[in-house]
């Protein structure tokens, strides 16, 4: 076959595992094809939905859900699709308004295993306040799935306070997370066959809507900037963004909010929890003047008990990362080079 484009020089001649991390793979996949190949005016916005004019601003996402386990402690598959569709929206500064839900089913997954995803969606989208309204369902054979996967893809209206972009970023803004971080990644390796360990560790999912809703009409454009770090975790969003913004990212090891349960485990698996997926909390990159009256009103919220503010926007290391650690030195936290958690969301 012709190609009408000539094939970017890549690292790897097939696809691997790494190249879903979320990390450095994904990002040269990401850069070097699916961006360069299909350039345009939205697309280089490059967050997790689109922004654009449609009687009115409105933002679009789409996501697949591919996790394993499909049932988890805190949640499942169903719940988890919902969310993390409602959640991107809302990190676009749009309230989310309506779903598509689509799945391709494996031959041989029980009706009650079937029922009760639903059942979940269901309960997730009453929360969120969104409405189903298209979708689609195939069945494989058996052995060619892995019992069940969800696409989800939404659209919102933007809230006419919001002015969520990376070009807004300046020095002096302040980085805040809005809970402890990874709880999801280690909830599901909690329950991974040959990893199971003893903990009560649960999947922080939950949609984020209604807080970021809350926080947008209070500040409005103080807030620059919101993502939820999933996949790759909190160290590949701000690599990524580092390197859009070709700002300097400085962060306190000592503020990141970690459960104690979560930071043994990662000890114990040899992961960095700076790097562990999320599926219930958010990155906001806002303007200092607002930091602290903006992380009052986050802890106020049932999703923000645990925010902080954990770094600082600067000049010093352009397109970098830093932590400064307990003990007070500092490392450069890169892209994760390959895949640390596969199938976890």
């Amino acid at each position: 076959m012709q190609l009408s484009c000539p094939m970017p020089k890549f690292d790897f001649d097939v696809i691997t595992l790494g190249h879903g991390s979320g990390g450095l793979l994904t990002h040269k996949l990401l850069q070097s094809g699916v961006f360069d190949i299909l350039k345009n005016d939205l697309l280089d916005q490059q967050h997790d939905g689109a922004s654009f004019e449609l009687n009115g601003r409105v933002a679009f996402s789409t996501d697949s859900y591919v996790i394993t386990p499909a049932f988890f402690p805190g949640g499942n598959i169903g719940e988890l699709a919902i969310n993390g569709t409602v959640n991107d929206l809302a990190m676009c500064g749009a309230v989310p308004k309506y779903l598509s839900l689509s799945f391709i089913i494996e031959e041989g997954l029980s009706m009650k295993e079937f029922w009760e995803i639903l059942v979940s969606i269901k309960e997730a989208a009453q929360k969120a306040n969104v409405k189903i309204v298209t979708g689609d369902t195939k069945v494989v054979e058996k052995g060619k799935g892995d019992k069940i996967f969800i696409n989800t893809s939404g659209i919102g209206f933007i809230h006419p306070k919001a002015n969520i972009h990376h070009n807004n970023i300046k020095p002096g803004d302040k980085i805040i997370v809005s809970g402890n971080i990874a709880t999801h990644g280690i909830a599901i390796m909690s329950v991974r066959k040959g990893l199971e360990f003893e903990t009560t560790i649960e999947s922080d999912t939950v949609n984020l809507n209604h807080t970021i809703e809350k926080l947008v009409t209070q500040f409005g454009g103080d807030i620059k900037f919101l993502r939820d770090p999933t996949r790759g975790g909190v160290a590949s969003v701000l690599n990524e963004i580092a390197e859009l913004t070709l700002l300097g990212f400085e962060l306190s090891q000592h503020n990141i909010p970690v459960d104690e349960q979560v930071e043994g485990a990662c000890e114990m698996l040899g992961l960095d929890p700076l790097y562990v997926a999320n599926e219930g909390l958010f990155l906001a990159v806002v303007s200092k003047e607002i930091a602290d009256g903006f992380l009052s009103a986050l802890r106020t919220d049932e999703n923000g008990k645990n925010a902080a503010i954990i770094g600082e926007v600067n000049t010093e290391h352009p397109k970098k990362v830093l932590l400064k650690s307990r003990i007070g030195g500092r490392r450069v936290v890169n892209y994760l080079p390959g895949e640390q958690l596969p199938r976890i969301c």
